[in-house]
Protein backbone atom coordinates (compact mmCIF):
# COMPACT_ATOMS: atom_id res chain seq x y z
CA UNK A 1 0.00 0.00 0.00
CA UNK A 2 1.32 3.85 -0.93
CA UNK A 3 0.39 6.22 1.88
CA UNK A 4 0.83 9.71 0.82
CA UNK A 5 1.03 12.22 3.63
CA UNK A 6 1.13 16.13 2.59
CA UNK A 7 2.50 18.35 5.23
CA UNK A 8 4.73 17.90 7.64
CA UNK A 9 3.87 19.28 11.07
CA UNK A 10 2.98 17.60 14.33
CA UNK A 11 -0.15 15.57 12.95
CA UNK A 12 2.09 13.98 10.08
CA UNK A 13 4.66 13.37 13.03
CA UNK A 14 1.63 11.13 14.95
CA UNK A 15 0.66 9.27 12.40
CA UNK A 16 4.41 8.38 11.18
CA UNK A 17 5.06 7.36 15.15
CA UNK A 18 1.21 5.04 15.19
CA UNK A 19 2.47 3.79 12.43
CA UNK A 20 6.06 2.58 13.19
CA UNK A 21 4.81 1.24 16.75
CA UNK A 22 2.15 -0.88 14.93
CA UNK A 23 2.03 -4.11 13.59
CA UNK A 24 1.73 -3.24 9.81
CA UNK A 25 2.86 -5.01 6.93
CA UNK A 26 5.10 -3.26 4.49
CA UNK A 27 4.68 -0.74 2.37
CA UNK A 28 5.27 2.87 1.02
CA UNK A 29 4.62 6.30 2.67
CA UNK A 30 5.36 9.32 1.15
CA UNK A 31 5.66 12.47 3.10
CA UNK A 32 5.19 16.15 0.25
CA UNK A 33 6.39 19.69 2.32
CA UNK A 34 8.46 22.69 0.75
CA UNK A 35 9.57 24.10 4.22
CA UNK A 36 12.80 23.41 5.41
CA UNK A 37 11.59 23.04 8.41
CA UNK A 38 9.97 19.54 8.91
CA UNK A 39 7.75 17.86 11.25
CA UNK A 40 7.32 21.38 13.58
CA UNK A 41 5.06 23.21 11.56
CA UNK A 42 4.24 26.84 12.12
CA UNK A 43 3.95 26.39 16.01
CA UNK A 44 7.22 24.94 16.94
CA UNK A 45 9.95 26.35 14.30
CA UNK A 46 13.16 28.16 15.48
CA UNK A 47 12.46 30.80 17.93
CA UNK A 48 12.83 32.77 21.00
CA UNK A 49 13.94 30.41 24.09
CA UNK A 50 11.07 32.76 25.66
CA UNK A 51 8.25 31.66 23.58
CA UNK A 52 7.42 28.39 25.38
CA UNK A 53 4.88 25.84 24.98
CA UNK A 54 2.14 26.95 27.32
CA UNK A 55 1.20 23.19 29.12
CA UNK A 56 3.53 20.59 31.15
CA UNK A 57 4.64 17.68 28.69
CA UNK A 58 2.37 15.20 29.97
CA UNK A 59 -0.05 16.62 27.77
CA UNK A 60 2.39 17.33 24.72
CA UNK A 61 3.13 13.75 23.99
CA UNK A 62 2.47 12.92 20.38
CA UNK A 63 2.44 9.40 21.14
CA UNK A 64 -1.46 8.83 21.64
CA UNK A 65 -2.08 6.80 24.96
CA UNK A 66 1.98 7.47 25.95
CA UNK A 67 1.99 10.44 28.33
CA UNK A 68 5.61 10.10 29.43
CA UNK A 69 6.93 9.96 25.34
CA UNK A 70 7.88 13.43 26.06
CA UNK A 71 8.83 13.29 28.96
CA UNK A 72 11.42 10.06 28.19
CA UNK A 73 12.79 12.07 25.77
CA UNK A 74 13.01 15.62 27.26
CA UNK A 75 14.96 13.73 30.09
CA UNK A 76 15.47 14.31 33.69
CA UNK A 77 18.25 17.13 33.58
CA UNK A 78 16.74 18.95 30.54
CA UNK A 79 13.43 19.02 32.78
CA UNK A 80 15.39 20.37 35.74
CA UNK A 81 16.70 22.82 33.27
CA UNK A 82 13.60 24.30 32.42
CA UNK A 83 11.34 24.42 35.83
CA UNK A 84 9.00 26.83 36.65
CA UNK A 85 9.18 26.75 40.44
CA UNK A 86 5.46 28.65 40.34
CA UNK A 87 4.04 25.80 38.15
CA UNK A 88 6.23 23.00 39.77
CA UNK A 89 6.54 21.55 36.02
CA UNK A 90 9.29 22.12 33.13
CA UNK A 91 8.14 24.76 30.40
CA UNK A 92 10.25 23.92 27.51
CA UNK A 93 10.85 26.75 24.69
CA UNK A 94 8.56 26.24 21.53
CA UNK A 95 11.65 25.40 19.49
CA UNK A 96 12.51 22.27 21.78
CA UNK A 97 9.71 20.97 21.28
CA UNK A 98 10.11 21.20 17.31
CA UNK A 99 13.44 19.21 18.32
CA UNK A 100 11.56 16.69 19.73
CA UNK A 101 8.92 16.03 16.64
CA UNK A 102 11.48 16.20 14.58
CA UNK A 103 13.28 13.41 16.51
CA UNK A 104 10.08 11.41 16.85
CA UNK A 105 9.49 11.60 12.78
CA UNK A 106 13.28 10.61 12.13
CA UNK A 107 12.95 7.72 14.40
CA UNK A 108 9.69 6.89 12.93
CA UNK A 109 10.96 6.70 9.70
CA UNK A 110 13.83 4.67 10.16
CA UNK A 111 11.93 2.27 12.58
CA UNK A 112 9.48 1.82 9.19
CA UNK A 113 12.33 1.50 6.92
CA UNK A 114 14.11 -1.50 9.19
CA UNK A 115 10.75 -3.23 8.59
CA UNK A 116 11.02 -3.40 4.63
CA UNK A 117 8.46 -0.28 4.53
CA UNK A 118 10.13 2.06 1.43
CA UNK A 119 10.56 6.23 3.29
CA UNK A 120 10.46 9.18 1.05
CA UNK A 121 9.87 12.72 1.62
CA UNK A 122 9.35 15.20 -1.20
CA UNK A 123 10.00 19.14 -0.98
CA UNK A 124 6.98 20.02 -3.04
CA UNK A 125 4.20 21.55 -2.31
CA UNK A 126 0.96 19.19 -3.44
CA UNK A 127 -1.96 22.06 -5.53
CA UNK A 128 -3.91 19.21 -6.23
CA UNK A 129 -5.32 15.59 -5.60
CA UNK A 130 -7.87 13.66 -8.35
CA UNK A 131 -9.28 10.33 -8.74
CA UNK A 132 -6.82 8.32 -11.35
CA UNK A 133 -7.30 5.71 -13.73
CA UNK A 134 -7.73 2.46 -11.15
CA UNK A 135 -8.18 2.51 -7.27
CA UNK A 136 -5.36 5.01 -6.63
CA UNK A 137 -5.78 8.81 -6.24
CA UNK A 138 -3.15 10.52 -8.01
CA UNK A 139 -1.62 14.12 -6.32
CA UNK A 140 0.16 17.09 -8.21
CA UNK A 141 2.73 19.34 -7.34
CA UNK A 142 3.57 22.55 -7.96
CA UNK A 143 5.69 22.05 -10.45
CA UNK A 144 3.39 19.70 -12.48
CA UNK A 145 5.07 16.17 -11.57
CA UNK A 146 2.18 13.59 -10.74
CA UNK A 147 2.19 11.37 -7.66
CA UNK A 148 -0.19 8.32 -6.96
CA UNK A 149 -1.32 6.64 -3.48
CA UNK A 150 -3.85 4.38 -2.62
CA UNK A 151 -5.01 6.47 0.62
CA UNK A 152 -3.98 10.27 0.94
CA UNK A 153 -3.47 11.63 4.43
CA UNK A 154 -4.06 15.81 4.51
CA UNK A 155 -1.99 16.89 7.53
CA UNK A 156 -1.74 20.58 6.39
CA UNK A 157 -2.21 22.38 9.19
CA UNK A 158 -4.63 25.03 10.26
CA UNK A 159 -5.57 28.95 8.84
CA UNK A 160 -3.34 31.76 8.83
CA UNK A 161 -4.60 34.67 11.71
CA UNK A 162 -7.21 37.56 10.35
CA UNK A 163 -6.09 40.91 8.96
CA UNK A 164 -9.86 42.33 10.83
CA UNK A 165 -8.71 45.96 10.74
CA UNK A 166 -7.37 45.65 6.67
CA UNK A 167 -3.70 46.46 7.75
CA UNK A 168 -1.77 44.57 5.61
CA UNK A 169 0.60 46.19 3.50
CA UNK A 170 0.77 49.53 6.27
CA UNK A 171 4.29 49.89 6.81
CA UNK A 172 4.63 49.12 10.87
CA UNK A 173 2.25 45.98 10.75
CA UNK A 174 3.08 42.72 11.86
CA UNK A 175 0.14 40.23 10.00
CA UNK A 176 1.91 37.14 12.01
CA UNK A 177 4.42 37.44 14.87
CA UNK A 178 5.75 33.86 14.68
CA UNK A 179 9.02 33.25 14.85
CA UNK A 180 8.78 36.29 17.39
CA UNK A 181 12.59 35.92 16.90
CA UNK A 182 12.56 37.36 13.02
CA UNK A 183 9.24 40.11 13.86
CA UNK A 184 10.35 41.54 16.82
CA UNK A 185 13.96 42.22 14.93
CA UNK A 186 11.78 44.82 13.06
CA UNK A 187 10.65 46.93 16.27
CA UNK A 188 12.48 49.58 17.69
CA UNK A 189 12.88 49.46 21.08
CA UNK A 190 11.39 52.57 22.27
CA UNK A 191 8.00 51.83 19.89
CA UNK A 192 4.53 51.93 21.23
CA UNK A 193 3.59 48.84 20.24
CA UNK A 194 -0.17 48.04 19.95
CA UNK A 195 -0.76 43.98 20.33
CA UNK A 196 -4.03 42.78 18.79
CA UNK A 197 -5.59 40.44 20.69
CA UNK A 198 -5.12 39.25 24.80
CA UNK A 199 -5.34 35.98 24.31
CA UNK A 200 -1.79 33.54 24.61
CA UNK A 201 -0.28 35.00 21.63
CA UNK A 202 -0.57 38.34 22.81
CA UNK A 203 0.88 37.35 26.15
CA UNK A 204 4.02 35.71 23.89
CA UNK A 205 4.50 38.86 22.25
CA UNK A 206 4.04 41.25 25.65
CA UNK A 207 6.38 38.92 27.18
CA UNK A 208 8.87 38.42 24.81
CA UNK A 209 9.27 41.78 23.97
CA UNK A 210 9.85 43.08 27.83
CA UNK A 211 12.88 40.12 27.57
CA UNK A 212 14.36 41.80 24.85
CA UNK A 213 14.17 45.24 26.84
CA UNK A 214 11.70 47.12 25.33
CA UNK A 215 11.25 50.82 26.27
CA UNK A 216 8.10 51.69 24.46
CA UNK A 217 4.81 51.41 25.58
CA UNK A 218 2.37 47.87 25.01
CA UNK A 219 -1.01 47.76 24.73
CA UNK A 220 -3.14 44.63 24.21
CA UNK A 221 -5.66 46.04 22.36
CA UNK A 222 -9.06 43.76 21.33
CA UNK A 223 -12.69 43.46 21.92
CA UNK A 224 -13.22 42.00 25.07
CA UNK A 225 -10.07 42.93 27.09
CA UNK A 226 -10.14 39.41 28.83
CA UNK A 227 -6.84 37.89 29.65
CA UNK A 228 -6.18 33.84 29.57
CA UNK A 229 -7.04 32.24 32.35
CA UNK A 230 -3.61 30.98 34.83
CA UNK A 231 -2.89 27.66 34.68
CA UNK A 232 -3.21 25.58 38.19
CA UNK A 233 -0.61 23.22 39.55
CA UNK A 234 -1.01 19.61 38.03
CA UNK A 235 -3.34 17.19 40.40
CA UNK A 236 -2.92 13.57 40.09
CA UNK A 237 -7.04 13.59 39.33
CA UNK A 238 -9.05 11.48 37.29
CA UNK A 239 -12.37 13.11 36.68
CA UNK A 240 -14.83 10.12 37.57
CA UNK A 241 -18.06 11.86 35.80
CA UNK A 242 -16.62 14.24 33.55
CA UNK A 243 -15.62 11.30 30.99
CA UNK A 244 -15.92 10.06 27.49
CA UNK A 245 -17.69 6.88 28.85
CA UNK A 246 -20.13 8.57 31.05
CA UNK A 247 -21.05 11.36 28.22
CA UNK A 248 -21.38 7.84 25.61
CA UNK A 249 -24.16 6.67 28.66
CA UNK A 250 -26.16 9.70 28.41
CA UNK A 251 -25.97 9.52 24.62
CA UNK A 252 -27.55 5.97 24.83
CA UNK A 253 -30.03 6.71 26.97
CA UNK A 254 -31.19 10.18 25.39
CA UNK A 255 -30.25 9.83 21.94
CA UNK A 256 -27.55 12.83 22.13
CA UNK A 257 -25.78 15.29 24.34
CA UNK A 258 -27.04 18.38 25.86
CA UNK A 259 -25.29 21.13 27.61
CA UNK A 260 -27.54 20.38 30.99
CA UNK A 261 -26.38 16.86 30.49
CA UNK A 262 -22.75 17.97 30.24
CA UNK A 263 -22.98 20.58 33.00
CA UNK A 264 -24.68 17.99 35.02
CA UNK A 265 -21.32 15.70 34.90
CA UNK A 266 -19.57 18.52 36.03
CA UNK A 267 -21.73 19.38 39.37
CA UNK A 268 -21.30 15.33 40.32
CA UNK A 269 -17.30 15.91 39.70
CA UNK A 270 -17.33 19.14 42.28
CA UNK A 271 -20.11 17.74 44.58
CA UNK A 272 -17.78 14.41 44.97
CA UNK A 273 -14.78 16.68 45.79
CA UNK A 274 -17.22 18.68 48.18
CA UNK A 275 -17.05 21.85 45.87
CA UNK A 276 -19.80 24.10 44.99
CA UNK A 277 -21.18 24.12 41.39
CA UNK A 278 -22.26 27.58 41.62
CA UNK A 279 -19.85 29.29 42.92
CA UNK A 280 -17.24 27.75 40.54
CA UNK A 281 -19.79 28.94 37.40
CA UNK A 282 -20.00 32.11 39.07
CA UNK A 283 -15.97 32.69 39.88
CA UNK A 284 -15.31 31.27 36.09
CA UNK A 285 -17.86 34.74 35.09
CA UNK A 286 -15.78 37.07 36.66
CA UNK A 287 -13.17 36.64 34.10
CA UNK A 288 -15.87 38.93 31.97
CA UNK A 289 -16.03 42.04 34.23
CA UNK A 290 -12.94 41.91 36.62
CA UNK A 291 -10.79 44.71 36.33
CA UNK A 292 -7.54 42.99 34.16
CA UNK A 293 -4.78 43.68 36.64
CA UNK A 294 -6.73 42.82 39.66
CA UNK A 295 -7.95 39.67 38.18
CA UNK A 296 -4.64 38.67 36.94
CA UNK A 297 -2.98 38.97 40.65
CA UNK A 298 -6.13 36.84 41.74
CA UNK A 299 -5.15 33.99 39.15
CA UNK A 300 -1.55 34.04 40.59
CA UNK A 301 -2.49 33.38 43.59
CA UNK A 302 -4.83 30.41 42.78
CA UNK A 303 -2.15 28.59 41.40
CA UNK A 304 -2.07 26.25 44.10
CA UNK A 305 -5.62 26.00 44.54
CA UNK A 306 -6.68 22.37 45.86
CA UNK A 307 -10.40 22.75 44.01
CA UNK A 308 -10.60 20.94 40.86
CA UNK A 309 -13.15 22.75 38.59
CA UNK A 310 -10.70 24.65 36.50
CA UNK A 311 -8.20 21.58 35.98
CA UNK A 312 -11.41 19.28 34.97
CA UNK A 313 -12.69 21.71 32.00
CA UNK A 314 -9.50 22.40 30.88
CA UNK A 315 -8.47 18.37 30.38
CA UNK A 316 -12.16 17.63 29.21
CA UNK A 317 -11.84 20.77 26.62
CA UNK A 318 -9.60 18.46 24.81
CA UNK A 319 -10.65 15.27 25.78
CA UNK A 320 -14.08 14.86 26.41
CA UNK A 321 -15.35 17.65 24.29
CA UNK A 322 -14.55 16.48 20.92
CA UNK A 323 -16.60 14.17 21.92
CA UNK A 324 -19.16 15.15 23.01
CA UNK A 325 -19.38 17.97 20.57
CA UNK A 326 -20.05 15.68 17.89
CA UNK A 327 -23.36 14.67 20.18
CA UNK A 328 -24.74 17.65 20.68
CA UNK A 329 -27.50 19.63 18.89
CA UNK A 330 -26.81 23.08 16.49
CA UNK A 331 -28.84 25.22 19.22
CA UNK A 332 -26.23 24.17 22.26
CA UNK A 333 -23.37 24.39 20.01
CA UNK A 334 -24.11 27.70 19.19
CA UNK A 335 -24.72 28.26 23.01
CA UNK A 336 -21.35 27.69 23.22
CA UNK A 337 -20.45 29.38 20.45
CA UNK A 338 -21.55 32.61 22.39
CA UNK A 339 -18.76 32.06 24.76
CA UNK A 340 -15.95 31.79 22.99
CA UNK A 341 -13.75 34.19 24.75
CA UNK A 342 -14.33 32.50 28.14
CA UNK A 343 -14.17 28.96 26.74
CA UNK A 344 -10.70 29.82 25.07
CA UNK A 345 -9.37 31.58 28.44
CA UNK A 346 -10.52 28.32 30.53
CA UNK A 347 -9.44 25.80 28.37
CA UNK A 348 -5.76 27.62 26.80
CA UNK A 349 -4.45 29.81 30.23
CA UNK A 350 -1.02 31.07 30.15
CA UNK A 351 1.74 29.74 32.13
CA UNK A 352 2.63 31.51 35.83
CA UNK A 353 5.94 32.50 34.58
CA UNK A 354 4.39 34.10 32.01
CA UNK A 355 1.43 35.83 34.27
CA UNK A 356 3.84 36.78 36.92
CA UNK A 357 5.99 38.80 33.92
CA UNK A 358 2.80 40.58 32.57
CA UNK A 359 2.06 41.36 36.25
CA UNK A 360 5.39 42.76 36.14
CA UNK A 361 4.57 44.88 33.30
CA UNK A 362 1.27 46.18 34.58
CA UNK A 363 2.78 47.21 38.14
CA UNK A 364 5.46 49.66 35.94
CA UNK A 365 3.12 50.89 33.40
CA UNK A 366 4.88 49.73 30.37
CA UNK A 367 1.91 47.65 29.73
CA UNK A 368 -2.33 48.00 29.29
CA UNK A 369 -5.40 46.08 28.40
CA UNK A 370 -7.32 48.66 26.06
CA UNK A 371 -10.79 47.02 25.55
CA UNK A 372 -13.85 47.32 23.39
CA UNK A 373 -11.53 48.31 20.46
CA UNK A 374 -14.12 49.12 17.32
CA UNK A 375 -11.39 50.01 14.86
CA UNK A 376 -7.69 50.15 13.97
CA UNK A 377 -6.76 52.20 11.30
CA UNK A 378 -3.15 53.16 9.40
CA UNK A 379 -2.22 56.68 10.16
CA UNK A 380 0.48 59.01 8.43
CA UNK A 381 3.70 58.18 11.04
CA UNK A 382 1.49 54.82 12.61
CA UNK A 383 -2.20 53.71 13.71
CA UNK A 384 -4.43 54.64 15.15
CA UNK A 385 -6.63 52.48 17.92
CA UNK A 386 -9.97 53.65 18.22
CA UNK A 387 -11.60 52.08 21.49
CA UNK A 388 -14.53 52.58 24.00
CA UNK A 389 -12.27 54.08 26.34
CA UNK A 390 -10.67 56.74 23.76
CA UNK A 391 -7.94 56.66 21.00
CA UNK A 392 -4.47 55.14 21.69
CA UNK A 393 -2.14 55.96 19.05
CA UNK A 394 0.98 53.08 17.81
CA UNK A 395 3.96 52.98 15.75
CA UNK A 396 3.68 49.61 15.83
CA UNK A 397 0.53 46.65 15.48
CA UNK A 398 0.99 43.45 15.65
CA UNK A 399 -1.95 41.15 14.90
CA UNK A 400 -1.60 38.43 17.73
CA UNK A 401 -5.19 36.97 16.80
CA UNK A 402 -5.37 33.19 16.80
CA UNK A 403 -6.48 31.89 13.24
CA UNK A 404 -10.15 30.44 13.39
CA UNK A 405 -10.32 26.65 14.14
CA UNK A 406 -11.16 24.41 10.70
CA UNK A 407 -10.56 26.96 8.31
CA UNK A 408 -8.88 26.98 4.89
CA UNK A 409 -5.06 27.01 5.39
CA UNK A 410 -3.64 29.72 2.93
CA UNK A 411 -0.78 27.21 1.78
CA UNK A 412 -3.51 24.05 0.83
CA UNK A 413 -6.56 26.60 -0.61
CA UNK A 414 -5.13 25.44 -4.10
CA UNK A 415 -5.67 21.86 -2.69
CA UNK A 416 -8.60 22.04 -1.33
CA UNK A 417 -10.29 23.67 -4.29
CA UNK A 418 -9.36 20.77 -6.33
CA UNK A 419 -10.82 18.50 -3.80
CA UNK A 420 -13.60 20.08 -3.95
CA UNK A 421 -14.07 20.24 -7.87
CA UNK A 422 -13.43 16.95 -7.88
CA UNK A 423 -16.00 15.86 -5.36
CA UNK A 424 -12.91 13.85 -3.09
CA UNK A 425 -14.41 16.19 -0.26
CA UNK A 426 -16.89 18.96 0.84
CA UNK A 427 -16.35 21.45 3.28
CA UNK A 428 -18.13 21.11 6.42
CA UNK A 429 -20.95 23.41 7.56
CA UNK A 430 -19.31 23.90 10.84
CA UNK A 431 -16.14 24.35 9.73
CA UNK A 432 -13.06 22.29 8.18
CA UNK A 433 -12.87 19.19 5.77
CA UNK A 434 -15.17 16.17 5.43
CA UNK A 435 -13.51 13.83 3.02
CA UNK A 436 -16.32 12.44 0.37
CA UNK A 437 -14.03 9.30 -0.80
CA UNK A 438 -12.65 6.38 1.79
CA UNK A 439 -9.13 6.79 0.59
CA UNK A 440 -8.37 10.60 1.77
CA UNK A 441 -7.92 11.17 5.59
CA UNK A 442 -7.55 14.85 7.54
CA UNK A 443 -5.36 14.57 10.61
CA UNK A 444 -4.90 18.18 12.57
CA UNK A 445 -7.29 21.33 12.85
CA UNK A 446 -8.16 21.20 9.22
CA UNK A 447 -10.50 18.42 10.27
CA UNK A 448 -13.90 18.48 10.02
CA UNK A 449 -16.52 17.75 12.98
CA UNK A 450 -13.94 19.46 15.25
CA UNK A 451 -14.74 22.16 18.20
CA UNK A 452 -14.50 26.07 18.09
CA UNK A 453 -11.18 25.40 20.19
CA UNK A 454 -8.45 24.74 18.14
CA UNK A 455 -7.26 20.96 18.64
CA UNK A 456 -3.88 20.23 21.39
CA UNK A 457 -1.37 18.20 21.00
CA UNK A 458 -3.55 15.02 22.60
CA UNK A 459 -6.42 15.62 19.87
CA UNK A 460 -3.88 15.37 16.96
CA UNK A 461 -2.06 12.15 18.56
CA UNK A 462 -5.80 10.92 19.04
CA UNK A 463 -6.80 11.29 15.41
CA UNK A 464 -3.55 10.47 13.80
CA UNK A 465 -3.94 7.06 15.67
CA UNK A 466 -7.55 6.46 14.81
CA UNK A 467 -6.24 7.31 11.65
CA UNK A 468 -3.07 4.90 11.24
CA UNK A 469 -5.86 2.18 12.64
CA UNK A 470 -8.26 3.09 9.40
CA UNK A 471 -4.76 2.94 6.92
CA UNK A 472 -3.87 -0.63 8.54
CA UNK A 473 -7.50 -1.61 7.97
CA UNK A 474 -7.34 -0.97 4.59
CA UNK A 475 -3.96 -2.49 3.89
CA UNK A 476 -5.23 -5.91 5.20
CA UNK A 477 -8.67 -5.51 3.39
Amino acid sequence: MRIAIVGAGAAAVGLLDALAVSEAEAGEVTVFEPSAHLWRGRPYGPDLDRVLVNVPPAVMSIRHLDSGHYSSWLGAERAAAHMDDLFGQPLVPRARYGEYLAGTAETALATLRGRGWRTRVVAARIVAVARSRGLRLALYTEDGHEHTADQVVLCVGGGAPQDHYGLGGAPGFVGDPYPLASTLDQVQAGADVAVIGSGLTAVDVAVSLAARGHAGRIALVSRSGMLPHVYQRPLDYRPRHVTVDRVEALSREHGGVTLDDLAGLLRAELAEKGEDFARFTAELLTARSEEPVRWLRAQLAAVDDPRIGRRVLQQSAYTVGPYAWRLMSGSDRERLRRHLRLATSVAAPMVPVNAAALLGLFDSGQLTVAPGVRKIEAVEGGFRVRGDGGDLNADVVVNALNPPPQTVPRAAEQLVTSLLADGLAALHPSGGLAPADPRLHVVGDFAAGGTFITSGILGVAARAARTAGGLLTAQAG
